[in-house]
């Protein structure tokens, strides 16, 4: 291979001198190629690899690898492995004793990927915070779902905080928000968002937005100051743009399967303080480390947390059902007809009459679902006891067979109205009691073969105060008065013969 000397006298031979490539070839004993190939590049020589270097420590886990990189195509395209990702599931999986760097060549060289340049920005602790939604396939019940997961950071510590939620309305934004102001121990001074419909209702170039009054009553009771990005320029906040990429591969990948999103959500919580443990790149310090010097510098949390719902007027029908979203929620029946209020929180509905609450449910996410409580129908029930086989809050109520077998009992022995009453009437009993007590109760009473509610009470008594209630016992027989004899020969005078 030629020197860069020999390189310059050769094109000084032939470009100055004027000397032919044979002459060149004659004096130097240099190839004619190596002299045309000397003509057209005046740069130092470059090494060509001709055959590919072995690779000992990374060949066992090549076919690995390459299946991983495989899978991911029928993944979704933001929830992939990136070299990070495949070198800790080789290090926990495998024990790949290599280096990452090792990993990093291999992806780079089999899936090359643009990187984006950013501009390194320097925060001050307290001072703001990055927000923003994000996607992510889970297993839900056995199921795969696309969940909605809020993002937040703060930009000194680079703490994150991470919620999974069905949906990205409203009421889903405000919560996680304050969940995330609860778990960061305080309140930046501001916030950083997209022109996120959440929190904004009209956005015209050159202006500020028009937000959300919800919105504004929420910052306002946290007392920080929304910033609003430019329209399509995400890289304004380009912390939370990495959080929302970084949280899909390391916390999503593979998709965690859960029974519901509280269980996900505590997952995502323990994954968010183990972020603590990390030392970023050109830090100092760990995460947790700057943290802990930030969180002083939060504003405090207020006394009171903000009801993050949304609140709607409703007015019952003569089902006692009130519509929201397509879904009806049951009411006790002595509000028919009057004008209530409907919260509608990420997970409940509460339903009040403007001064107190009066029903609670499970929010549902279905579509035309009526969702049912049987105490708001048992005066109605009372009233009309020939109903209670048909009725539908009673046939959807989950309860243990000991009810079931007590009714029939009821109905063995009492004329059925009868049973049906005092059947209604054990339920009256039910509202305060759990039904497990309620339900050992009934047994005990079937046991013993006394029906009535009287029996039912005394045995609530006797599980609640773990003995049986103190019975009077007389301390002695009381004395009988003497009886006179009597003479009852008389009685013959009146039979007839």
């Amino acid at each position: 291979m030629l020197t860069v000397d020999q390189r310059e006298r050769i094109r000084r031979s032939y470009y100055v001198d004027g000397w032919s490539i044979r002459r060149i070839a004659r004096e130097g004993h240099w190839d004619r190629r190596t002299i045309r190939k000397a003509l057209r590049d005046a740069g130092p020589p470059r090494y060509t690899l001709r055959e590919l270097r072995t690779r000992p420590v990374l060949a066992p886990y090549v076919a690995q690898i390459d299946a991983w990189l495989g899978a991911d195509l029928a993944s979704p395209p933001k929830q992939r492995h990136t070299a990070r990702r495949i070198f800790e599931r080789l290090v926990a999986e495998y024990g790949f004793k290599g280096g990452e760097s090792t990993i990093r060549q291999y992806v780079r060289e089999h899936r090359p990927t643009p990187r984006p340049a950013f501009i390194p920005l320097a925060y001050e602790p307290g001072e703001d915070a990055q927000c923003d939604f994000g996607e992510g396939w889970i297993v839900l019940g056995g199921r795969q779902v696309l969940a909605q997961i809020l993002c937040l950071r703060l930009c000194y510590s680079k703490m994150p905080f991470v919620m999974a939620f069905p949906h990205q309305r409203q009421e889903a934004f405000l919560e996680g928000m304050q969940r995330a102001f609860q778990f960061l121990g305080g309140v930046p001074a501001r916030v950083w968002y997209d022109r996120l419909t959440q929190a904004v209702k009209r956005s015209l170039v050159g202006q500020r937005p028009q937000e959300r009054e919800a919105f504004v009553a929420f910052r306002s009771h946290y007392l920080f100051e929304a910033v609003f990005c430019n329209a399509g320029e995400a890289h304004e906040k380009g912390l939370i743009e990495n959080l929302v990429g970084y949280m899909r591969r390391h916390f999503l990948v593979p998709l965690p399967a859960v029974d519901s999103f509280d269980e996900l959500n505590t997952q995502l919580t323990v994954r968010c303080l183990a972020e603590a443990e990390r030392r970023l790149r050109g830090e100092q310090e760990t995460i947790g480390e700057m943290w802990e010097k930030e969180r002083v510098l939060l504003r405090p949390l207020p006394p009171r947390s903000f009801p993050c719902c949304r609140m709607l007027p409703v007015k019952p029908n003569r089902l006692s059902l009130v519509t929201f979203e397509t879904n009806r929620y049951s009411v006790p029946v002595e509000h028919t007809l009057h004008t209530l209020f409907l919260r509608a929180y990420v997970d409940k509905v509460e339903i009040s009459d403007g001064i107190a609450l009066i029903a609670m449910h499970q929010r549902s996410y279905a579509r035309e679902q009526d969702v049912l409580d049987l105490w708001h129908y048992l005066p109605l029930l009372k009233e009309r006891p020939g109903a209670l086989d048909h009725a539908k809050p009673f046939k959807e109520w989950s309860r243990p067979e000991a009810f079931d077998r007590y009714l029939e009992a009821l109905r063995r022995r009492l004329p059925p109205r009868t049973a049906t009453l005092r059947f209604l009437e054990v339920l009256e009993l039910a509202q305060s009691r759990s039904l497990s007590e309620m339900a050992a109760a009934l047994d005990r009473a079937l046991a013993t073969g006394s029906l009535a509610l009287d029996t039912v009470e005394y045995f609530l008594r006797d599980a609640a105060t773990g003995q049986r209630p103190a019975i009077p016992v007389l301390a002695s027989a009381p004395s009988c008065p003497d009886v006179q004899p009597r003479d009852l020969s008389q009685y013959s005078l009146l039979v007839r013969r």
